[in-house]
């Protein structure tokens, strides 16, 4: 029995795997990502992450996979990812292969270009050709599956949904724009924007989140609510140029803002439905990712197919 080893990297949780070609993952954990960490406390929460899971695996290691939030030198591994700022340039690659892939392969791309790689092979998409992917969670990322295959853009960080300008007189963003859909849409704007509003978190003395909103906007909080369509609607004006621009047939949405369901992806789909105008982008469908948490693994393990 042989598998992948896969290593998923965010700005709230490391997630590391063992995956199958055919998608199953046998083995997975999940630890928190550093908060404010430095790049060799990173790198020691990665890599003994990725080490309890080749623990628990008693079968061959092929390979590894690896998704990280960019932007990043692609595909020599630089990664400097925006909600990590610990790594720099960090060359994230060329320390899994010495590590653990001295025999074998080794691949990175971004997080959510992993994510939509797996939806296409194994998900949402999988019936179609072309599809756009997006993760809206600590930041907001996508991934552009064409004709069957990812594209990579010029320099590997083409799909960066987060960065497309959803109103021009929005909120700063942390990469240094002005109303990016992630400055809106992401877990901490989200939450940030309810409490500028009066919203109240449940636990006042805890870090609120998107999934803190959700629960008071299904609870019917008119704050919580409003937040959500504000996300939803940025989202909406995002897919909706995405599908004018790429002939997208499908957009999947995942990561942990979507887990709100019906409270942000009515807001999207209305939103995409007004601006949505021409006739082959009218029909085209936003829906839940499938694969959950397990998504962003599978996508890092189906890089060494490509």
């Amino acid at each position: 029995m042989s598998g992948v080893l896969a290593l998923d990297v965010g700005g709230t949780k490391m997630a590391g795997g063992i995956v199958e070609r055919d998608g199953t993952v046998l083995v997975s954990k999940i630890v928190a990502t550093p908060p404010g960490g430095s790049a060799d406390e990173l790198w020691r929460t990665a890599s003994g992450l990725l080490d309890d899971v080749k623990a628990q695996y008693s079968g061959d290691v092929t390979g590894i996979g690896i998704g990280c939030g960019g932007p990043m030198v692609w595909p020599q591994g630089l990664v400097s990812p925006l909600n990590i700022p610990g790594w720099q340039n960090f060359p994230l690659l060329e320390r899994a292969r010495e590590r653990y892939a001295a025999s074998g392969d080794a691949r990175i791309h971004n997080d959510a270009v992993c994510v939509a790689l797996a939806e296409s092979r194994f998900g949402a998409s999988r019936r179609h050709s072309t599809s756009l992917g997006m993760v809206v969670s600590t930041g907001v990322g996508g991934g552009i599956i064409a004709d069957g295959r990812v594209v990579n853009g010029v320099s590997g960080n083409a799909g960066h949904i987060g960065h497309l300008v959803v109103d021009p007189d929005g909120p700063e963003c942390v990469c240094g724009g002005r109303g990016c859909l992630e400055a809106i849409a992401c877990g901490p704007a989200l939450a940030a924007w309810a409490m500028s509003q009066g919203w109240q978190p449940i636990d006042p003395t805890g870090t609120s989140t998107a999934r803190d909103v959700g629960e008071s906007a299904a609870t019917g909080n008119d704050v919580a609510i409003a937040a959500l369509d504000r996300a939803g609607d940025a989202i909406g004006v995002a897919a909706a140029t995405v599908a004018a621009l790429l002939d997208v047939g499908v957009i999947v949405v995942g990561g942990g803002v979507a887990q709100t369901g019906e409270l942000l992806f009515g807001p999207a789909r209305r939103s995409f439905a007004r601006h949505a105008g021409l006739s082959f982008t009218r029909d085209v469908s936003i829906v839940p990712a499938q694969l959950g948490q397990q998504a962003g693994l599978i996508g890092a393990a189906s890089l060494l197919a490509e």
